[in-house]
């Protein structure tokens, strides 16, 4: 009797390109854009001059660098698992909210640090399994971490509450991370990936309570960029007059976007050295390729799930920070995440050089949506998805992705 051959999965490339059918595309993507500079003028009145024009694609360059850092956490977890997790932008809220407890409180509970880095430190330990705690060389490593992390969450303060809030936010992001991964996610497997991505919408909504429960629904300013002034650098912008040149204005560039943008891509780029130089990270690069094969070859498949989304939470969580300091904490920064979905979906759902692509690209049809639209939202709202839809039409996988192949 002969048995079903089940369907191979496998990645590859186009085989050829169409060039009649790019062309189509590309004459369509002219008239679009021939359309809109027709209506600019009666938009905004009067073509902009070169240096708001300057002003705009610097903007949108340093927003779309959080927005690539945003993408980058939601790719990690696509990678390693296949779920698209539309939990991030309460994350991002959840994990910005623990760095500003830590920053701005000055009494903070001892007991509260120390339940904190216990708990922590109990969940990493089983990672792969509740057996791990038995193993006496792990308690003992435990214990030492859990006084260390304590001694580091709540005697810092003065000049170091900001190496305490860094600390803190690391702490609760890791085990936000884990506790999503093994309570939320781990029963599933072996379920419908459609379950999985509807339990990230409920993860969601328990986030989204969890924070007004504790922090209240109030716009919570996070001035962790202030002390930039001490080392001489303008706040709140950078303003360059340029008044007398061909310019004929004033390019102004926003302080805190530019720090958040350089520690973004920073933060981007610890992630990809990481990513390709560990053994960790090698071993996350098998288990997103094939789950069941990494698992033959003796991979700790559920560790490894368990580091990506602790790894997805942290870079959430510097996102959170990093767009809260640039402008503040509020219920309307896990918005902030559905710009970056269609960054995801733009660069490639399984592409992390894409999600840095797509976050620029997006941050720059953003910001000059918003100036050939003003007062409307159309930066928001309508053209990165407009964008999102000819690049997927053009590039069903978006721009980096695999194109999968069922082979019988």
């Amino acid at each position: 009797m002969t048995q079903a051959v089940k369907p191979k999965t496998e990645t590859s490339t186009p085989a050829g390109v169409n060039w009649k059918e790019y062309g189509t595309y590309a004459g369509a993507a002219i008239a679009l854009l021939i359309a809109f500079a027709l209506l600019w003028p009666e938009r905004v009145g009067s073509a902009p001059n070169l240096a708001r024009m300057l002003t705009t694609t610097i903007t949108g360059l340093l927003v779309g660098g959080i927005y690539s850092l945003i993408a980058l956490g939601i790719v990690v977890i696509n990678k390693a698992s296949g779920v698209f997790n539309f939990a991030h932008g309460y994350m991002m809220l959840t994990g910005a909210l623990i760095f500003h407890t830590f920053f701005a409180r000055t009494d903070v509970s001892l007991v509260a640090v120390f339940v904190l880095a216990l708990v922590t430190v109990i969940t990493v330990i089983s990672m792969n399994g509740l057996r791990d705690l038995r193993n006496p060389r792990n308690l003992a490593i435990g214990a030492v971490a859990v006084i260390v992390l304590t001694v580091l969450m709540y005697f810092p303060s003065g000049d170091l509450k900001l190496f305490r809030a860094v600390v803190g936010a690391g702490v609760g992001s890791v085990l936000l991370g884990l506790l999503t991964e093994r309570l939320a996610i781990r029963p599933l497997i072996g379920q419908p990936l459609f379950a999985a991505v509807l339990m990230t919408l409920a993860v969601n909504e328990l986030l989204h309570g969890f924070t007004q429960l504790f922090w209240g629904s109030v716009e919570i300013p996070l001035q962790v960029f202030n002390g930039v002034s001490s080392l001489g650098i303008d706040y709140p912008t950078y303003i360059y007059n340029a008044s007398d040149t061909f310019l004929e204005g004033r390019v102004i560039i926003n302080t805190q976007l530019s720090i958040a943008f350089a520690l973004s891509l920073l933060a981007f780029a610890g992630f990809v050295a990481f990513f390709r130089y560990t053994n960790v990270g090698l071993a996350m690069r098998a288990t997103a390729e094939d789950q069941q094969l990494a698992q033959s070859v003796g991979l700790r498949v559920r560790f490894i799930l368990a580091v990506a989304w602790a790894i997805a939470a942290l870079l959430a969580t510097v996102a959170g920070v990093l767009q809260g300091g640039a402008t503040s904490l509020s219920q309307n920064l896990p918005l902030i995440a559905l710009s970056a979905f269609p960054a995801v979906l733009l660069g490639g759902l399984e592409s992390i050089g894409g999600a840095l692509i797509g976050g620029l690209v997006i941050g720059l049809v953003q910001e000059w949506a918003n100036l050939m639209f003003p007062g409307t939202q159309a930066g928001t709202e309508l053209a990165p998805y407009l964008v999102l839809m000819v690049v997927l039409v053009i590039r069903p996988d978006g721009l980096f992705g695999q194109k999968r192949i069922e082979r019988i």
